[in-house]
């Protein structure tokens, strides 16, 4: 008599099985989930860890720049301390501040101060290609402006760079003075200086000095809405 082999349907072994595929399924789960917690607590960690040097960072730019804007501060405190050297001074006292507008005789060409018309050069970097009236510009020098003349002695390439040094200094003025003695000459409120070429040292010394200087009659007085040509 032959027998016949049928598959194991017995109730409780299916149950193991699936028992046991459930078992899998939640170790799954639990590795999955377990995965997913470490990714995103070392994906947080970054974040925090990038936005640290970040903040770091700005705060260590920041630091650099308000050194070095110090610097700056210090270098020109001690170059306003210096005197130009072979800059003329006048006694500030001596001189006329008059509103005037008749013609005013000055002794010096450009003149450093005096009497004055009561419209001022606009001298917010202007630079002007022709003469200007001398009783304007001593107006603006009143205000704390410096003022940058030439002749034809200068050559062109001091004069551009005389020129966007004017342009890019509120406070500054500059126009052709046939007449005057030196090539290129800086004039303050009772100061001046001439040099033979843009690249002096101590045109940025007479600039830092006195624009808005000490000298200054009218501090903080206006250099727009004068005259402008």
């Amino acid at each position: 008599m032959s027998t016949r082999t049928t598959k194991n349907t017995d109730p409780q072994s299916r149950q193991a099985r699936i028992a046991e595929m459930r078992r899998a399924d939640k170790a799954r789960e639990r590795r999955m989930k377990a995965i997913t917690i470490t990714l995103s607590t070392a994906i947080v960690a970054g974040l925090v860890g990038f936005g640290a040097w970040v903040l770091i960072d700005q705060k260590q730019t920041e630091k650099r720049k308000q050194q070095a804007a110090e610097k700056l501060l210090k270098e020109q405190q001690e170059l306003r301390k210096k005197p130009v050297e072979g800059e003329q001074l006048w006694d500030l006292k001596t001189l006329g501040r008059n509103h005037v507008e008749t013609p005013v005789k000055y002794e010096m060409n450009p003149p450093i101060g005096g009497d004055h018309h009561p419209r001022w050069m606009n001298c917010n970097g202007d630079v002007y290609q022709a003469a200007v009236p001398e009783v304007n510009a001593v107006h603006s020098l009143e205000h704390g402006a410096v003022w940058v003349t030439y002749n034809e002695k200068a050559a062109k390439a001091d004069l551009d760079k005389l020129s966007a040094r004017v342009e890019q200094t509120p406070y500054t003025l500059m126009s052709p003075v046939k007449e005057q003695a030196g090539a290129i000459m800086l004039s303050a409120w009772g100061k001046q200086l001439t040099v033979e070429t843009a690249d002096d040292p101590r045109v940025a010394q007479f600039f830092t000095k006195y624009v808005q200087g000490d000298q200054t009659p009218e501090p903080g007085a206006a250099c727009t809405n004068g005259l402008t040509k």
